[in-house]
């Protein structure tokens, strides 16, 4: 089967303002305008440290984009360092763990951005990967849910889903995942070659041809070649029209 990642590289967006008033002759006046020079001083401490929080986030994606998951880590975590409430620096982090295989630190960060916002689709969608990686499947069928919930035509999420349904024995409902996703898209080529699987696993060869055919009109060399070693094409592997398409 065919499985869908994601990255997240929003940026960090602050709003602030400031100002104060002229000169004044009171005392009450000029407490006031005391108050509010200290706001400012703040307001631009705040804002000098959001800049750096936000030039650390730049360059964890700049190092993630390149492959170099441990450094984007360290960049992430200058980042969180600064602004721990940062949803997009954790789950960039995740992201960044996800890839070098530690899928259980992936998880914590990924947490840590839903506590910070919950509707965070990215999140979910990404914990669901973490957890299939582990082999929690019904645990990453629940947060790829939670995905869909909060962004329905985020079709990634259905294939993984999918594929979470699939390792569950849950062929049909699998295939209905599926369709939902080519009724958002219809030209994913990788859909039709899990359903081909999802078919072939409940021995239906007819319909795991018809699946497989469209995905090797659509990407040829590729699904022929994995088609010949997919274990999940075990119990139709021999048979003369499987073996026919795979020519």
């Amino acid at each position: 089967m065919v499985f869908r990642r994601c990255f997240v590289a929003s940026g960090l967006i602050v709003f602030f303002a400031f100002g104060c008033n002229g000169g004044a002759n009171s005392s009450i006046e000029n407490t006031t305008q005391v108050v509010q020079e200290s706001n400012v001083t703040q307001l631009l401490i705040e804002a000098k440290a959001t800049q750096k929080a936000e030039d650390f986030f730049h360059q964890g994606n700049y190092l993630l984009d390149g492959q170099r998951y441990e450094d984007a880590i360290k960049a992430y975590d200058e980042a969180i360092a600064i602004k721990v409430d940062s949803p997009e620096a954790w789950i960039n982090r995740g992201i960044a763990l996800t890839s070098l295989q530690r899928y259980k630190d992936a998880l914590a960060s990924y947490d840590r951005a839903i506590a910070i916002k919950p509707d965070k689709y990215e999140a979910w969608y990404n914990r669901g990967i973490a957890l299939t990686s582990l082999q929690r499947y019904k645990d990453a069928l629940a947060s790829y849910d939670k995905a869909i919930a909060i962004k329905p035509d985020k079709y990634e999420a259905l294939i993984n889903r999918g594929i979470a349904l699939t390792k569950l024995h849950r062929y049909q409902d699998a295939i209905a995942s599926y369709d939902k996703a080519i009724a958002i898209k219809p030209d994913l080529h990788q859909v039709y070659y899990n359903k081909a699987c999802s078919y072939a696993l409940q021995n239906n060869l007819e319909l795991a041809i018809e699946n497989l055919d469209k995905a090797i009109e659509l990407v040829p060399d590729k699904y022929k070649k994995l088609a010949k070693t997919d274990p999940d094409f075990k119990k139709v592997r021999n048979k003369k029209q499987f073996q026919e398409l795979l020519q």
